[in-house]
């Protein structure tokens, strides 16, 4: 199986975060493509005819979940929340950076145990 660099992949993942609305729109295709069944994307109209964009995002990782929120005005928001049975027992607020990280670390894992996640994660990296 193939290793993943976890840095690598962080990095990857916040490229190019100076336009955070194209950012958060890729991050979410690419998250959906993959890890489907363990991501949510919400989306919401902007205006009575404007596109859908995303609203929020969540990932189920090992030890919970990771959590990113965009509100009205662009403004983006992470987090990370441990689960026990389904219930949120510790939410956290994290720097981009530092989720990030955990998202890599949750897509490196996941990776090991997927071969269709192992090859969006190359597509991820090479394109």
């Amino acid at each position: 199986m193939h290793a993943f660099d976890i840095d690598g992949l962080a990095a990857s993942l916040r490229a190019d975060t100076s336009d955070v609305e194209a950012f958060v729109e890729g991050l979410a295709v690419k998250l959906e493509d993959a890890m489907p069944g363990r991501v949510r994307v919400e989306r919401a109209r902007r205006g009575l005819r404007g596109p859908k964009l995303v609203r929020a995002i969540s990932v189920e990782a090992d030890d919970g979940r990771l959590e990113l929120a965009r509100s009205e005005r662009g403004a983006v928001e992470t987090r990370r929340a441990r689960l026990s049975g389904g219930i949120v027992i510790k939410s956290e607020a994290l720097e981009i950076d530092r989720w990030l990280g955990a998202l890599g670390a949750a897509l490196a894992a996941e990776a090991g145990r997927s071969e269709r996640t192992r090859q969006a994660l190359e597509r991820l990296l090479l394109g």
